[in-house]
């Protein structure tokens, strides 16, 4: 008689060691305990459910058969970590997902030694398991490189890049592909059984009387001649001629839900694998969990939810996001102008294109997850005559900078870009930030660089760059709802390196770039009752710099702060160049500029991390009394 027979199978792991003893009919129970337990603890922190939900079986054979953290697993995208981060000792703090000082939303090396490797951004997992198994093989860390890859993330160069490497060096490395989109399937549910049998029962060296047997499963009209049934039957199991070439053994499909077919093939692998090779497991997102299975986006990102019912708990708001804004301006513009055109990589709701694309279909392309592709596809289409929107999140964007100075920026192509989620976001953390598209972008000659100030300021900028012919022009704008302000029906366009005076005052100028103009309206608010009235503008452009207004400011005033939602090396910077050049120091001005920190801000909300930051209200209000020396006198009275 067991001693614990109803104890729940989860409740005995702490570390994936607590899993080596168990039986495969309990690892099955485990499967189930954990796919609960994540959609348990994703409905009170919401999160990433979906992509969790689908390797969930695939998390409990890899622990199961692998040694973590000897052996290295790599989750790419690494929002598919939430079951990984239950089984390897985080049980306990599942429930602070995304929140600040909580868990990470994705896999972080200084949360946990079985994080080996951060893999927020997608199409990483490849490189970065090729380059573990090399350390490995040269003396380094001993132990498997699993790289576990999405087949959307499958789509980026970066994985081929990585593949073909790792052909050509022959090191032992294992791939999962783990595919829960493409329409790609075996003909018969019996043949992928049948080999899947076969690549855990024999040495992969035994592949090709393994395809002899397995004639038998073709239809007759392809039982002819030996070679023709093996070409047949590569093509049948789906991509491994590619593979193949790209000198990995390939095993696969197999059912990355059947915990004996994950079981048997990835303990054959462990014990026989001397090369690269790829498992094909074919996976459903959101799966066990009914709401997530029908949702469209099969539960890709949820806020709170009832588990009961898979109702989402969002608070209400008067306010439309910043990027609905965006894409309603868009569609608007394109009713008028069939040349307009609009470009994501593989994010067409969280850009807000979907829409677009309903109403436009021939003139919106999702490229899939390739940036780079996306710019100079961009690029392609300006040269053509085409004006073309690339609305990419300011952290994506990063991975496609070289094609902008290359492809865009040097041939002065009127590539539009659409940069959503500047600044600080919140529950994705610093990875996903939009910290640096202000400083890599405003050094690029030629280029105009805007930031809207609210969701008004954001229809015509969009506007604007529709009309903008001449060169490359990026517009950014953060996450969220906007501020409620009054839209405009017809925007105007503003004038390229023009800012707008937001209210007059004496002593301190505050020259703001983007949505912190919010913050420093309520700084001056708390600033008048001290009997400060400070001038605001609002800047609208880190390039081309609005000079008059800017040195106006300097002649008038004896202190001026800017304010803006990047890093440094951005706005304030390239003011602090005019004013170094005109000289303006030279007459006594105080300067001072507020960007984020020189370091890495975790997750948290908006408004916490703006605080981490420096950049609120009542920091701004600190900062005006600092150069103005108030607050050293009150100290001294």
């Amino acid at each position: 008689m067991s001693d614990q027979p109803h104890t729940p199978v989860l409740d005995r792991v702490n570390t994936p060691d607590d899993m080596k003893g168990m039986s495969d009919a309990e690892l099955r129970q485990l499967a189930d305990e954990l796919r609960a337990e994540t959609i348990s603890a994703v409905s009170v922190t919401g999160g990433h459910l979906g992509a969790g939900l689908g390797v969930v079986e695939m998390t409990v054979a890899l622990h199961a058969v692998f040694d973590a953290p000897k052996d290295k697993i790599i989750w790419d995208v690494s929002h598919q970590c939430y079951p990984h981060k239950i089984l390897t000792g985080r049980r306990d703090r599942i429930r602070t997902l995304r929140t600040e000082g909580g868990l990470s939303g994705f896999t972080k090396r200084s949360e946990s030694p079985y994080d080996p490797f951060g893999a927020a951004h997608s199409s990483t997992s490849i490189s970065a398991a090729l380059g573990f198994a090399v350390a490995r093989d040269l003396g380094g860390k001993g132990g498997d490189a699993i790289a576990v890859i999405g087949d959307g993330a499958m789509s980026a160069g970066m994985a081929y890049e990585a593949m073909n490497n790792a052909g050509h060096l022959g090191k032992r490395l294992i791939v999962i592909l783990n595919d829960n989109e493409m329409s790609i399937a075996p003909p018969t549910g019996a043949m992928s059984s049948y080999l899947s049998r076969l690549y855990a029962g024999e040495p992969f060296q035994e592949f090709k009387a393994a395809a002899k047997g397995a004639v038998s499963l073709l239809p007759e009209p392809f039982r002819e001649g030996a070679k023709r049934a093996k070409d047949m039957l590569k093509h049948m199991t789906v991509g491994g001629t590619l593979f193949e070439e790209l000198g990995f053994s390939y095993l696969g499909p197999i059912d990355g839900h059947d915990m004996e077919q994950l079981l048997s093939v990835l303990r054959t692998v462990k014990a026989r694998a001397d090369g690269p090779i790829l498992i094909h497991a074919i996976t459903k997102k959101g799966k066990g969990y009914a709401p997530a299975e029908a949702a469209s986006d099969k539960g890709h990102a949820t806020a709170k939810f009832d588990v009961i019912t898979g109702k989402q708990k969002k608070s209400p708001s008067n306010a439309p996001s910043y990027t609905s804004v965006f894409a309603e301006t868009l569609m608007k513009l394109a009713a008028d102008d069939p040349k307009i055109c609009a470009i994501t990589a593989a994010m067409p709701d969280g850009t807000g294109l979907s829409k677009f694309m309903e109403r436009y279909a021939s003139r919106c392309f999702d490229v899939g997850i390739a940036e780079q592709h996306a710019v100079t596809f961009s690029a392609g289409l300006a040269a053509g005559g085409m004006r073309p929107f690339c609305a990419l999140y300011s952290t994506f964007l990063q991975r496609g900078y070289d094609q902008v100075v290359h492809d865009v920026a040097i041939q002065r192509l009127p590539v539009r870009f659409a940069i959503d989620r500047a600044g600080l976001v919140g529950a994705d953390g610093a990875t996903h930030a939009g910290s640096f598209d202000v400083g890599y972008l405003s050094n690029l000659p030629g280029f105009v660089v805007m930031a809207a100030a609210d969701e008004a300021e954001l229809v015509r900028m969009v506007a604007t760059a529709a009309a903008h012919d001449t060169g490359p022009i990026a517009f950014r704008f953060p996450r969220g709802e906007g501020v409620g302000v009054e839209m405009p029906e017809n925007p105007e366009l503003l004038e390229i390196g023009k800012g707008r005076m937001i209210r007059e005052g004496s002593q301190v100028a505050i020259l703001s770039f983007g949505t912190r103009l919010q913050e420093v309206m309520t700084a001056c608010e708390a600033l008048q009752a001290k009997g400060i009235t400070p001038t605001v503008a609002d800047a609208r452009f880190a390039k081309p710099l609005d000079r008059d207004l800017i040195l106006k400011l300097a002649a008038e005033h004896e202190a001026l702060i800017t304010i803006e939602e990047g890093a440094v090396g951005g706005f304030g910077s390239h003011v602090a160049q005019l004013l170094a050049d005109e000289g303006v120091f030279d007459h006594g001005l105080k300067y001072r500029s507020m960007v984020l920190p020189d370091t890495f801000i975790d997750q948290a909300s908006p408004q916490a991390m703006y605080d981490v930051a420096g950049m609120n209200a009542e920091h701004i209000e600190a900062k005006v009394l600092d150069v103005l020396g108030v607050a050293t006198l009150e100290k001294r009275a």
